[in-house]
């Protein structure tokens, strides 16, 4: 049992620990509240410091019961002073002028600076340095504790804590202090951090802004300038910034930020200024960018700094392809060097300007060309526009010089124009175009007779070209030519071009435009007339060759017409040369580009209906075709042949079918233009627009360029599938002709054969007729020998040796004969396959010539089997009819044909035994149009596949000896194929059937091959 005192006792050291710990407690809280303010603070200051070192000052000064704390940054190889706990106020204030100061000049921070924690108990004892003794002293602090701010193993600065008492300071309140340090170092990290992101969001919004003006002025450098000056001078935070460019040996002022009247007079009275006068000129021509920190220190640029107001100057050259093209330059109020990041930003501008400098200069080279090649496309579609009605005026030179006139006042702009012929004695109004009424009524009435001095007098004496500007100042005028006064007082004329009309050096016309006001043609236009002119000349003498050779040259001119367009229709419908689609969805695309419209279709002829063939642009076609009338623009501009503009559809109820479809699709303005194919409609191509905004005349003008490549591009397709079919027949043509000649080369080869072969049958002939007389005899001989020996008495051995040689003797002398006959047999075939020609070649009945083979065939074979019997059919086509044949080589293959047909169903007949057979030959014919078909069928014993394959070679056969000599099917497929230029073909099933076709063509080639 534990006495009273005991207890007392230990409450009391539980009270004492409770105590302990709750004051641990407290001070553990007061730390991590310090440590979340402070962390509040880098959240709520993300790029400012200052805040976040203010409180970590207060917070450490406080919780390491400090006399002061001070938060030092190192910058360079200076110690900065960022925050302080203040004591009083001379010692704050001479706490601040001690900074910033030289690291080198405190060892201690020096240390710190290489990553040390140092304190130093007591400021008083003799190892402390003096600086740092006296700091002590003037800020009343007797013990200092550093801690190094630590970032990536490198010190950007450090924490001291201060005691107005000696002691060191204890190892948890060192670790609390490293906590701010590292505290310190995420404010740095988090402020650079951010402001490096608002710095380069800055540099790309500037950048973004400066390239919206280049894209927004592609041929204009100015707002470029303007901007890279602006965003420069704001982003670099200068008080002006001037964009220069080098010029003729010149700096000329560009841009510039302003700042005050007088100043900026000042600075834009200084340019431009010669390079030698010009200090930042070879500052910066090797490309990189200088400084001036400060104006007062260089003559040549005082007087102007001090006008505007600033001291320091940085120069950033506009380089391209290693040559200096101008400088930016930005200036600040105080003095001192731009910061690195400054000098890359300026440098980035200066960049910006050169590709602005370089885009504007390119865009107005593109421009430049493009305008070109606009005129030129213009020119070359007017010329292949007069071209084209050159080819199909048909010998009429008033469309043709009509268009000439047109095209020539359009592109020239003139105000109206003459074309005159000459005679050789007078001139003669062919064509006129715009003429005022007045002057229109006076050449009407009035005879075309030029006085000297005029423009076709000098043209008929030898100028190439005669141009007027002032016509109301001339001597003809003030003479008083009377043409040239009507001209000028009913005409209006204040400037003329002519050119002469010169065919075999010689003046037989002339081409004169005028314009209503003194201005001077260009040359381009000069050339362009003098084009029109020649082609004014090629116009007369077509005609003069149409009259002449109408009748032969329409073709020429159709080729004439389609040479004309193909120098534009091949731009379009290149890769499409048979197919249409391509062409037409070309053509809407590059009208819809080129016309300015929302979208562009092209409508084909469908019947009484256009069929939407090809479309291009948002707006939608919702109908497949629209039926042809007056009520819509395409379907009237199909109806009229000519084109139809509407400014605006919508309110226009002329076409009220086009206007209740425009205000249901929402398009207003509406272009169509009929597609015409000598002179007939075909088509139309239609442009549309979602606002009013008429189509201009060139436009108009284009989209005809359009349909008529359109037309001739459907004019291509239809001439190319015409010369692919008579391609087709040309070749049919040709292989019957090689065959033709091939059969005329086999015929010859046939004859030489045949003259050969008939030689040599006419010399076996007559040795084998001796060996078939001398085996025939021989054997009567033999016959003879023993009918004399049966009467001769000889012995039983000697006579069974004479029977035996007789009978041996006599079976040789047969097989003699037998084989004899064979070869016989053999060469009187070889005699008839050698016959030259077969007879006459004319028009036979093929039907007569089967029936009369089948009779020939039949009663052949009953006269040498009188028990033969076998069925005939024969099922003729009337329609079969006659074809120009051989008829007595045509009756061979046939007889040959039936003759096996007949030996097969015999073989058959009597190898079978089969009761019920009945041997039938069949004879077929059938019109085929252009050939007969043949048939030959006979239900025998069939022809064995390795047989079927040599059965038309020459010798082959399969029949025993003396029965067949190999040589008539041979001879037939030579008859029908190689003389006739038919076919013949087998289809057979052993011991079933076998069934010969031929095809025999109607007309044959023959008879013509032979007489050429």
């Amino acid at each position: 049992m534990t006495t009273p005192s005991n207890d007392v006792a230990g409450i009391d050291e539980l009270k004492r620990q409770l105590q302990s710990a709750a004051a641990e407690n407290a001070r553990l809280r007061d730390r991590e509240s310090a440590s979340a303010e402070i962390l509040r603070t880098i959240a709520a200051s993300p790029s400012d410091t200052r805040p976040v070192f203010a409180a970590i000052a207060s917070s450490s000064k406080r919780l390491l019961g400090g006399f002061s704390a001070t938060v030092l940054q190192f910058i360079g190889d200076e110690l900065h002073l960022v925050a302080f706990t203040p004591t009083s106020h001379d010692a704050d204030e001479g706490l601040k002028a001690s900074f910033p100061r030289r690291i080198e000049d405190f060892p201690t921070f020096a240390l710190v600076r290489g990553g040390e924690t140092i304190q130093f108990p007591d400021s008083e004892a003799e190892h402390v340095p003096e600086l740092n003794r006296n700091l002590a002293r003037l800020r009343g602090f007797r013990s200092v504790l550093f801690m190094p701010l630590m970032n990536r193993g490198a010190a950007v600065g450090m924490i001291s804590v201060t005691r107005a008492e000696p002691g060191a300071f204890a190892p948890d309140l060192v670790q609390l202090l490293q906590t701010f340090a590292d505290q310190a170092v995420i404010a740095i990290e988090n402020a650079r951090l951010f402001n490096e992101t608002k710095e380069t969001l800055e540099r790309q919004t500037a950048t973004a802004d400066i390239l919206k003006v280049m894209a927004g002025s592609p041929s204009d450098v100015q707002p470029v300038f303007d901007a890279i000056a602006a965003n420069a001078n704001r982003l670099i935070g200068g008080f002006s910034t001037a964009v220069l460019r080098y010029l003729d040996g010149a700096a000329h002022l560009a841009a510039f930020t302003p700042t005050d009247p007088a100043g900026d007079l000042v600075l834009q009275s200084s340019f431009p200024v010669p390079f030698a006068r010009f200090p930042p000129y070879p500052l910066v021509a090797n490309g990189a960018a200088a400084q001036l920190p400060d104006t007062e220190l260089e003559p040549a640029a005082l007087d102007i700094a001090r006008a505007r107001g600033y001291r320091s100057m940085l120069f950033a050259p506009l380089m391209s392809e290693g040559e200096a093209i101008g400088v930016i330059i930005a200036t600040r109020r105080e003095t001192g060097v731009f910061g690195e990041h400054h000098v890359r930003l300026l440098q980035t501008f200066a960049d910006q300007a050169v590709i602005a400098i370089e885009n504007a200069r390119l865009f107005n080279e593109v421009q430049q060309r493009t305008n070109e090649l606009t005129e030129a496309l213009e020119q070359q579609t007017a010329t292949a526009e007069v071209l084209s009605v050159i080819s199909s005026s048909g010998g009429d030179l008033v469309p043709v010089f009509d268009a000439m006139l047109a095209k020539a006042m359009q592109l020239c702009g003139a105000n109206f124009g003459v074309l005159n012929t000459f005679d050789g004695k007078s001139f003669h109004s062919a064509a006129t175009y715009g003429l005022p009424p007045a002057y229109d009524e006076y050449r009407r009435m009035q005879p075309l007779e030029y006085g000297p001095g005029t423009a076709p007098t000098r043209l008929l004496l030898g100028e190439p070209y005669v141009e007027i500007d002032n016509l109301d100042d001339t001597a003809a005028y003030r003479s008083g030519d009377a043409n040239r006064r009507a001209l000028v007082d009913l005409g209006g004329a204040r400037c003329l071009l002519t050119v002469p009309l010169i065919k075999d050096d010689r003046v037989v016309g002339n081409v004169m435009i005028f314009r209503q006001e003194q201005r001077r043609f260009t040359d381009k236009q000069i050339r362009l007339l003098q084009q029109f002119a020649a082609q004014a000349v090629i116009a007369i003498e077509n005609t003069r060759l149409l009259r002449e050779l109408r009748g032969s040259t329409e073709e020429l001119t159709e080729a004439l017409r389609h040479q004309t367009g193909s120098a534009n229709i091949l731009k379009v419908i290149a890769s499409s040369p048979t197919d249409v689609g391509p062409a037409l969805k070309a053509i809407v695309e590059s009208a819809c580009e080129l016309c300015d419209a929302y979208d562009a279709a092209v409508a084909l002829k469908d019947g009484d209906s256009l069929r939407f063939s090809a479309h291009h642009g948002p707006i939608p076609i919702n109908l497949e075709k629209w039926p042809i009338n007056r009520n819509w623009t395409a379907g009237r501009a199909f109806v009229d042949r000519l084109p139809v503009h509407v400014a605006d559809l919508s309110e226009s109820d002329e076409f009220p079918e086009g206007r209740a479809h425009a205000l249901r699709m929402g398009h207003r303005s509406i272009l169509s233009v009929p597609l015409l194919q000598e002179n007939e409609s075909i088509g139309a191509i239609v442009l549309r627009r979602n606002e009013v905004h008429p189509f201009t005349d060139q436009q108009v003008a284009l989209l005809q360029t359009f349909a008529d490549q359109a037309v001739i591009a459907i004019g291509n397709v239809r001439l190319f599938e015409q010369v692919q079919a008579r391609t087709r027949e040309l070749a049919k043509s040709l292989d019957d002709l090689r065959a033709a000649q091939d059969r005329l080369v086999q015929t010859e080869k046939l004859a030489s054969l045949g003259q050969l072969t008939a030689g040599i049958a006419h010399e076996i002939k007559n040795p084998l007729n001796f060996v078939n007389n001398f085996a025939a005899v021989s054997a009567e001989l033999m016959d003879e020998l023993n009918r004399s020996l049966a009467d001769t008495k000889l012995t039983d051995t000697t006579r069974e040796e004479v029977d035996e040689l007789s009978g041996m003797l006599k079976g040789n002398l047969q097989k003699i004969v037998q084989h004899g006959r064979r070869a016989d047999s053999i060469v009187k075939n070889m005699l008839l396959h050698s016959r030259e020609g077969g007879g006459e070649h004319r028009l036979s009945d093929i039907n007569a010539l089967v029936e009369e083979s089948l009779n020939l065939a039949y009663h052949g074979a009953r006269a040498e089997k009188p028990l033969f019997d076998v069925t005939l059919k024969s099922e003729l086509d009337p329609a079969a009819g006659s074809a120009e044949v051989f008829p007595q080589e045509i009756s061979r293959v046939l007889l040959n044909l039936i003759s096996n047909g007949l030996y097969a169903v015999t073989k058959r007949q009597m190898g079978s035994g089969a009761a019920g057979y009945e041997p039938v030959v069949i004879a077929t014919t059938r019109d085929r149009g252009d050939s007969i078909e043949i048939r030959i069928r006979d239900n025998g014993t069939g022809i064995a596949d390795e047989v079927k394959e040599k059965m038309f070679n020459p010798f082959f056969t399969t029949k025993p000896a003396g029965e067949g000599t190999g040589l008539g099917l041979s001879m037939s497929h030579d008859i029908i194929v190689k003389q006739h230029g038919g076919t013949i073909d087998v289809t057979t099933e052993p011991g079933k059937f076998t069934e010969f076709t031929i095809l025999l063509p109607r007309k044959s080639s023959f008879a013509e091959n032979n007489k050429e």
